[in-house]
């Protein structure tokens, strides 16, 4: 039996199950779907891309997957080469893993190892924001701060290693001011938080991170797993304000199959580069580099550049944002709009209960969460597929 996530298994509804999916849309037997979130945020490019699949087919031709442990392959080392030179700045040492989760596992061990190699055994603590979500393996959780999904890790009691604050520039300088000689890292998604509640803020707070993780010499990392590729409107936030660690994950491969990386610059990587062993980084997915997803991979990266996806995201926005021009209801806190995000916050959950059934009877998988309605949708739509998405979120704040 399959044990599905985030549903309590005794009172789930039945899933939905999908025979076929094309470009946007997913398909029952009985029924399309305009798939309004990307498959979590990962299918930009739509389903069965052709030169997507053709790349898997081609790969798995010659072999699926080999072990990065003293072998190594072309699709591994072209992507590496590609994000070398496609990433911003210094961003040059790639470590494949096979989901986001874990590349940020990687990152935070990263962090931590990179003083413990210079012998400063004090940076223990990582710096995070309320309202985090990086993932829910365990120290993912423990720098997360969402309870609705990481309230098993109260059992554990109090977090001891993790200081939280707001997006706000005097909590972040109070924060620096206190903790700076204990910091080995301060972690965000940048501009747009995602699971947390879809929050957005202003890039103004990560160019004073930067200044102060330089000036107490913490290192800046950013989870762009979820914002990377285009979703904020630009290409990686990254391209405004460089961290010393980048995280990729969900649209690396276009959503066709489980692939993360964990970008060091110089500064990090020389600082595991040594004669001795013990300073050796001791990590190692069984999955990590797996051929299938790197190829696919370098094809998604292809499209993305050739298909000029920030101009398509720009006018996703312009759409939305004409679309949900003076949306307002009595359950309606705040609409938020960020390049290809849409986010309905209500004031209480209960207010979007049903909406699922909803939408699927008008022609559109949503799955909204807690207080969220929110839509993420590939970058391929057009402009009539995307109305009739945000036309259905319309409605249901208009039936009463």
């Amino acid at each position: 039996m399959i044990w599905y996530p985030y549903q309590q298994m005794k009172t789930m509804k039945a899933p939905y199950e999908i025979t076929d999916a094309e470009g946007v849309y997913l398909y029952t037997k009985n029924q399309k779907l305009i798939d309004s979130v990307s498959s979590w945020w990962s299918v930009i490019h739509g389903y069965k891309h052709p030169a997507l699949t053709e790349a898997i087919k081609s790969q798995a031709d010659r072999f699926s997957h080999v072990m990065l442990g003293g072998l190594t392959h072309e699709p591994v080392r072209k992507l590496a080469e590609k994000l070398e030179k496609w990433l911003p700045g210094d961003l040059d040492y790639c470590f494949f893993s096979d989901s986001g989760s874990v590349a940020v596992e990687v990152a935070l061990k990263m962090a931590l190892q990179y003083y413990v190699n210079r012998g400063d055994w004090k940076r223990t603590k990582v710096l995070s924001l309320t309202h985090a979500y990086h993932g829910d393996t365990f120290k993912t959780m423990e720098v997360g701060d969402d309870e609705d999904y990481h309230f098993i890790l109260e059992a554990y009691g109090e977090k001891k290693d993790v200081i939280h604050i707001p997006t706000r520039i005097d909590a972040l300088e109070e924060a620096f001011g206190r903790f700076h000689e204990e910091l080995n890292c301060f972690i965000v998604e940048p501009l747009l938080q995602g699971a947390g509640g879809m929050r957005m803020y202003d890039v103004s707070f990560l160019r004073r991170a930067r200044e102060l993780c330089d000036e107490y010499g913490v290192l800046l990392v950013f989870d762009e797993v979820a914002t990377g590729f285009g979703r904020t409107g630009n290409r990686f936030v990254a391209d405004l304000v460089l961290p010393d660690i980048l995280v990729l994950g969900k649209a690396l491969t276009g959503g066709y199959i489980g692939h993360a990386a964990t970008v060091a610059n110089h500064k990090v990587y020389e600082g595991f580069y040594a004669d001795t062993p013990e300073k050796a980084l001791m990590h190692g997915p069984t999955f990590m580099g797996n051929a299938l997803a790197c190829s696919v991979a370098l094809k998604s990266i292809e499209l993305f550049e050739e298909k000029d996806y920030l101009s398509r995201i720009r006018r996703i926005e312009e759409i939305t944002r004409r679309e949900m021009e003076g949306l307002e209801h009595e359950q309606i806190r705040e609409v938020r709009i960020l390049g290809g995000c849409v986010c309905v916050e209500v004031k209480d959950g209960a207010a979007l209960q049903g909406y699922q059934q909803f939408a699927c009877e008008r022609g559109v998988f949503s799955r909204p969460f807690l207080n969220y309605l929110y839509a993420m949708v590939p970058y391929v739509i057009t402009e009539e597929e995307l109305v009739q998405v945000l036309g259905v979120m319309k409605e249901w704040f208009s039936r009463s």
